[in-house]
This record gives C-alpha cells, structure tokens and sequence, in this order.
C-alpha cells in the first residue's frame, strides 16, 4: 500500500538519526513521505500534505509557514520542556517524543495511507434474554444500513450463536472468518479487512465458521473492530447476553446499543440483569421491544423501558415474512423499522459524533 505524492506525509528535519526513524515508521506503514530540510519554498507541499512531522530540531527554521492541521512535533528529549513553546510557534497539533510514541505515530501514518476518515457509527445488538431476537435485528439494520448506500459491516460477536452467515444465507460466501484473525494484534489494515470479508446483500459480513469455537483474544476483537470502523459507514455488532473479555472489546467501541426485550415480566428481570453488566463499559443503552412468543400477560413498551431504567429506541414490529434461517427476508414492517432507525438516529448520538469527530 502506498500513496502518491499528494496523499505522502512530509517530513521535515536535518536530524539524520531522526529522519531514518520516521522513515523506517513510513515504511512499516506503507507510506512513502516527502522530505524536506527546512520551510518549504512553496505553500503547495506545506499545506497539501495530509501529515506533517517536524523534527524538534527544524522547528526554528519553520517561522512564517501558514498554520494548518495535522502537524507533529517529534523529539526525543523527555526533559525538554522548551518543546512545547516551539510546538506552538510552529501550530503542532501534537508533541512525540519517540522512541516511546512510535506506535501512535505508525497509526497516525497508516490512516494517511488508508486515507482515514470519519469512523463509522457502531451499534450493537443484544438479547435482554435468549431468543429475543437480537440477532435478526441485526442483520435487518445491516441490510437496511446497506439498502440506503452507506459502507456496511456487519459483526457476529458471539462465538455460540450459530453464525450470522446461516441466517443470512452466506455460510457458502468466499471469505474470512473470525478464526482468520485470532493472532491480530496492533493495527490491522482497514482496506485490507474490508477485502477479505464475505460480500453479500451490499454488505460486508464478519462470522464464525463451522468448527470449534475458536478463542479469539481481546486485543484481536478490538484490532478487528477498529479496523472495522476506521472504513467509515455503519458498523453492526451482535452482541452475546454473557460479558467476557472479547465482547468487553466490543463493548468499548459501540456509539449506542439495542437491548431487545420481549414485553414479559420474566424477559424484563433478565434483561435487567444483562443491562447491569453491559451498562458498566457501555454509556448509551436503549431498549427495543420485541414481539412476544408467549401469551401471557403482555407490558407497554413504555413500561419496559421504565422497569429497565433505560431509554426507549423503538418496538419491532411483529412481522411474520422475517424466518430465522437462510430464508430470512429483511423487507416488510422490519424493513420499514431498520430504515427508519436510520433516518431518525437519536440527534443526542450524532451530535456527539460531530464534536468528537465521528460520525457519517
């Protein structure tokens, strides 16, 4: 992978010690920078770099360049406190000190190479209690998401729910499956990921396959879904009801999570306990109410919400064309739902996005 010469980061120092470390970071990343010794001649190279790093050593010589974003400062000097009094002559967004930053700075780099934009609004998806429907929920919000042109990734977060690509109809597909990613460490190449996964219903889909449930760490689980969310777009996670070290990871990286509770007393007490444990990592929790099987004695919506303490996101619709299995058909009053959930996301979530930078 690599970038032309209006897409490359500049460097810009006399530190040869310095310059090869920057360029061996580049080249670990895939990149291959500009250089340059001192204030470039033209305002061209300045301001269309997508990254600048200024060796401490150069900033001196860099008085009158235009102010801009996306400019490093990098050292090496911990005790230096004069660094931060000439990352403000020269507007660096940021003060390195390296050896120890290194692993930021090849992550800044990769995101130029992959040309990084806004990450993806990530939901998650998770039964207040088994058979809720969860699962279905989330794949009908993935093939909305991906219905309505957005970049769509779908993630089968739980090991023993029997593979998302099943009730999609893709076990079939061509592609990697979460066993494929269980040494993943670090950075995983966004571009890359996207690539490998099964494609089907203008969606990519990351599963299980049909072996032994396979151990994937927690530093794979969130290597993956960052990879997964720096594409930008829409990420889609169901979740599994038990909290463990993976979906913790998973947990981390969620913008706003559906907790799907059919309206029964006994599925609100176990929702309620679920809820407890999610709610310690995830901030922004809403309740989705789904049909019930049973025909006991049935709540309001509204009531669910209250018992659980948390906000209501919607009621699904009781749609008899959607089958939990390869022949599920995301159309009809789901369809209609997922669409909706879309169009009308929670304006609180993405102002939020805004300001932080997320978002579409």
């Amino acid at each position: 992978m690599g970038c032309d010469a209006r897409g490359a980061p500049l460097i810009v120092t006399e530190d040869v010690e310095l310059l090869d470390d920057l360029l061996r970071l580049c080249a670990a990343a895939g990149v291959r920078p500009e250089v340059g010794h001192g204030a470039p001649e033209g305002r061209g190279r300045w301001e269309a770099a997508p990254l600048v790093l200024v060796g401490d050593d150069a900033a001196g010589r860099l008085g009158g360049v235009a102010r801009r974003r996306g400019v490093v400062l990098v050292g090496r000097d911990q005790d230096d406190s004069g660094v931060w009094r000439r990352a403000v002559e020269v507007g660096a967004d940021h003060v390195l000190m390296l050896p120890d930053g290194e692993q930021w700075l090849m992550d800044r780099i990769a995101d130029v190479a992959e040309g990084v934009g806004r990450p993806a609004l990530t939901v998650g998806v998770i039964g207040g209690r088994g058979g809720a429907g969860a699962s279905t929920l989330a794949c009908a919000l993935a093939v909305a998401s991906a219905r309505a042109g957005r970049r769509t990734l779908l993630v089968d977060a739980d090991p023993l729910g029997g593979g998302l690509d099943v009730l999609l109809g893709a076990e079939a597909v061509d592609g990697l499956r979460w066993p494929a990613f269980a040494q993943s460490r670090g950075r995983v190449g966004s571009t890359a990921l996207e690539e490998s996964l099964p494609f089907l219903r203008d969606l990519r889909l990351l599963s299980w396959d049909r072996g032994e449930p396979a151990a994937v760490p927690p530093e794979a689980v969130r290597a993956v879904l960052a990879a997964g969310r720096r594409r930008g777009g829409a990420v889609v996670v169901d979740l599994p009801r038990r909290v463990d070290s993976g979906s913790l990871e998973a947990l981390a990286q969620l913008d706003l999570g559906l907790l799907v509770v059919p309206p029964e007393l006994r599925a609100v007490a176990a929702a309620r306990r679920v809820a407890g444990a999610v709610g310690m990592v995830l901030r922004d929790l809403r309740v989705v109410t789904a049909p019930a099987r049973g025909a006991g004695a049935l709540l309001e919506a509204d009531e669910v919400a209250r018992l659980l303490g948390l906000p209501l996101a919607g009621e699904l619709p009781l749609d008899g064309r959607v089958l939990a299995g390869p022949a599920a058909d995301f159309g009809g009053a789901m369809g209609r739902f997922c669409a909706a959930f879309w169009e009308r996301m929670p304006v609180d979530v993405q102002e939020e996005l805004e300001e932080r930078g997320g978002g579409w």
